[in-house]
């Protein structure tokens, strides 16, 4: 059986590219809006996807009160992944907007201050280097210069440094990934990222069946 995968519709996130991700690497994908549709999906793994600004994507998730499905489905180390948006919005707060996120980890989310040759998005493909290489989302990639698809600003800054999963480097180096337990998040998109980002869900997928 096919394990069942929530995928959160927050209004602001390409909700095709996700579950057409996820159903390429053998999971059973459903998009839910409600508390009440993540109860009853059966759903052993959840996904919080997002593009465009943080301020209505923690809105959205506020207005839906699936900020308290997120925030008890992570404290109860449940199989978690947030992408992009999904990321951010797990922090306390963020300069875009000045934004009052989650606040399920302690940190900021800040925007990239580069030289002037660093354009702003840091958008396109960057390698990425993993840190916690028993990581379950770090699984048959290698530790070092894999490859996946970034769009964004703004960038964590977790405060707790054994929270990062992974970095990437754009005139400095920035989390590109965080994970705790079951619990995992990227500011890359795995989506758009080809064979490597497969992985990446392939590997969430089987956290999720475990």
């Amino acid at each position: 059986m096919r394990p069942r995968i929530a995928v959160i519709d927050n209004g602001i996130c390409n909700l095709r590219s996700v579950t057409k991700a996820l159903e390429a690497v053998g999971a059973a994908p459903q998009v839910v809006r409600t508390p009440a549709e993540v109860a009853a999906s059966g759903a052993t793994g959840l996904v919080l996807p997002g593009v465009g600004a943080l301020r209505d994507c923690v809105a959205s998730l506020r207005a839906s009160q699936l900020d308290v499905t997120v925030r008890d489905w992570m404290a109860a180390d449940r199989p978690f992944l947030g992408v992009c948006l999904g990321m951010q919005a797990l922090f306390e707060h963020s300069e875009e907007g000045d934004t009052t996120g989650l606040g399920i980890f302690q940190g900021q989310v800040v925007r990239f201050r580069r030289p002037p040759e660093y354009k702003i998005p840091h958008m396109g493909w960057n390698t990425v280097r993993f840190l916690q290489p028993e990581s379950a989302l770090a699984r048959n990639l290698a530790f070092e210069d894999e490859s996946f698809y970034f769009v964004h600003s703004y960038h964590c800054v977790p405060a707790d440094p054994s929270l990062t999963l992974a970095e990437s480097d754009y005139g400095g180096t920035f989390c590109a990934a965080i994970g705790r337990g079951r619990c995992f998040a990227t500011q890359f998109h795995p989506e758009k990222s080809q064979a490597k980002g497969l992985q990446i869900y392939r590997n969430f997928t089987a956290v999720a069946a475990a």
